[in-house]
């Protein structure tokens, strides 16, 4: 395996790995900051508010996007290992 290869192996990885984190991180922004604009509206100042609509956001859209996570972990996986006897010589 030569350095190109790894690169573009390690490349391929880091965008999936972003990709497949990207919808549970994008609820959780967006819900952290709808909580914190009720917490300024209403001056609640409870740190603990904002952790059950986040853990709650967040499990929901993990149960929405498993299917699509899954396949593409597998896709990634497959095309990995097809091109592992190649990497190998």
């Amino acid at each position: 395996m030569n350095i190109e290869q790894s690169v573009e192996i390690l490349r391929e990885l880091v965008s999936v790995s972003l990709l497949i984190s990207s919808p549970v991180l994008a609820v959780s922004v967006v819900i952290g900051v709808a909580v914190s604009l009720v917490q300024a509206v209403t001056s609640i100042q409870e740190s603990s508010l904002s952790f059950i609509p986040k853990v709650t956001g967040m499990g929901i859209v993990l149960v929405v996007t498993s299917p699509w996570i899954l396949k593409t972990l597998m896709n990634f996986t497959i095309s990995y290992l097809n091109r592992l006897p190649e990497a190998v010589r």
